[in-house]
């Protein structure tokens, strides 16, 4: 009886998850992003793949959902271009005192640093290459790992965000937060800014 209450509220939880998956310029070389939103809605996330342009009226929408008790859990996901402004929506979401849950980076080029409203950020780049290394604001106080792939010369630019294996990763990472916020409170879970690779 425990198990079936226990699963019964994860199940919960992840129907609350929020992804927003930002594709880059244009938008036609980002198809990855539609892939992987289409597999998150499989497994019971709230996800939709916009266009990067779309990013600020996708602020005002989180703010208005988030205030209607909408939204559990966010998650904000970005190529390229796209990859830039997720970040700058972590950044106004943060005025706003909305907690990011996961920020994924693909890419990034020039970027700001994450804010601190961020709980987790994960950053797949390639050096030398596509992307940098990103960093995190003062007092920040989540998790980031810098994720190099230039060894896997099946990434390029244009392929980073179709690979399995970093899709894989976006999705276990997205899956894995109903449990993380249900084991710790968002101050408790936050762990000290160490790239992990």
């Amino acid at each position: 009886m425990a198990t079936a209450v226990s699963l019964s509220c994860s199940s919960a939880h992840a129907s609350e998850t929020r992804a927003y998956l930002l594709r880059g310029w244009f938008g036609v070389f980002s198809t990855g992003m539609d892939e992987l939103a289409n597999d998150l809605r499989s497994k019971g996330v709230k996800a939709e793949a916009i266009g990067h342009l779309a990013w600020k009226s996708t602020i005002s929408k989180i703010v208005q959902d988030k205030a209607a008790g909408k939204i559990g859990a966010l998650a904000l996901i970005g190529h390229s271009q796209g990859a830039i402004n997720v970040i700058e929506m972590a950044q106004a979401l943060k005025t706003h005192k909305i907690q990011v849950d996961l920020l994924v980076t693909l890419v990034p080029a020039g970027q700001n640093p994450v804010p601190t409203n961020v709980v987790r950020a994960m950053n797949f780049y390639q050096s030398p290459g596509w992307g940098s290394a990103i960093t995190a604001e003062a007092g920040f106080r989540g998790k980031l790992s810098n994720i190099d792939l230039s060894s896997d010369l099946t990434v390029t630019h244009v392929t980073i965000d179709k690979s399995a294996k970093v899709q894989g990763e976006i999705a276990r990472a997205i899956l894995a937060i109903p449990k993380a916020k249900e084991s710790a409170s968002p101050r408790e879970a936050a762990q000290p800014a160490a790239p992990s690779r």
